[in-house]
């Protein structure tokens, strides 16, 4: 059966590497190329290919976040200039890696795992995949998809994160954004000098904090800069203290 192809690398001599590589590959048809994230998010979701290669540093929307983004993902193949101890993160015997610079050999090579995968019925779900680049990966934004937009959040925009069950909400001073998200990841993946987890519900920027005051007996809440009012844990109050110099 032939496998519908598209390529997502921003650099133009890897296009055409993968493109020479795939004329020896008579089953795979490839229908279409993108240079950035955007337009690749936009073609998977619209010609649904059996097949991605991905580039993981892309500018704007890199290849990790264009797979946070993707609800029924394709086979993912990514290319990488990633070091060897951050490749580990793809090894997952279940979608590879290309290397850059690749050899016809080693791209051979992924495309018959993906086709063993495939025949063994077993090739690991995206939201695996996720969790396991996650683990390895640290965030200097948030991209969040509304509708048909797609929003990149610098961190210095967050003023506080919200826990909404399986969701989060992220607030900044001109909006507010849900995501398919735990904050177990953000606490873990965000800056710690910069951020700080107050309550099970929240996570707060700590610049945007301009008070603590006392709210019952024995607890507390913090005031932000925009006036919004959140509740500390008991548990979280000494650690906020400190970080503060109060």
């Amino acid at each position: 059966m032939t496998k519908r192809a598209i390529i997502i690398e921003d650099e133009k001599l890897a296009r055409d590497l993968v493109k020479n590589y795939l004329l020896t590959h008579n089953d795979i048809e490839l229908i279409g190329e993108f240079s950035d994230g955007f337009s690749g998010l936009k073609a998977i979701n619209e010609l649904n290919p059996d097949l991605v290669f991905l580039d993981v540093q892309m500018p704007k929307l890199t290849g990790l976040e264009l797979l946070e983004l993707v609800e029924d993902a394709p086979h993912i193949i990514f290319t990488t200039a990633y070091d060897e101890f951050a490749i580990k993160a793809f090894d997952l015997n279940a979608v590879d890696y290309l290397l850059k610079p690749f050899s016809q050999e080693r791209f051979d090579k992924a495309l018959a795992k993906v086709s063993q995968k495939e025949n063994n019925n077993s090739l690991e779900s995206i939201s695996q995949l996720k969790t396991h680049v996650s683990e390895n990966t640290s965030i200097d934004r948030v991209v969040v998809k509304s509708n048909n937009n797609i929003h990149v959040i610098p961190l210095n925009e967050i003023v506080y994160i919200e826990s909404e069950d399986d969701y989060v909400m992220i607030h900044t001073a001109a909006a507010k954004h849900l995501k398919h998200q735990t904050m177990k990841f953000y606490e873990e993946h965000l800056d710690a000098s910069k951020f700080i987890r107050i309550h099970r519900s929240y996570i707060v920027n700590i610049s945007e904090i301009k008070k603590i005051e006392k709210f019952g007996k024995d607890t507390y809440q913090v005031m932000l800069k925009s006036d919004v009012s959140l509740k500390v844990s008991r548990s979280r109050y000494q650690e906020l203290k400190s970080i503060l110099g109060i």
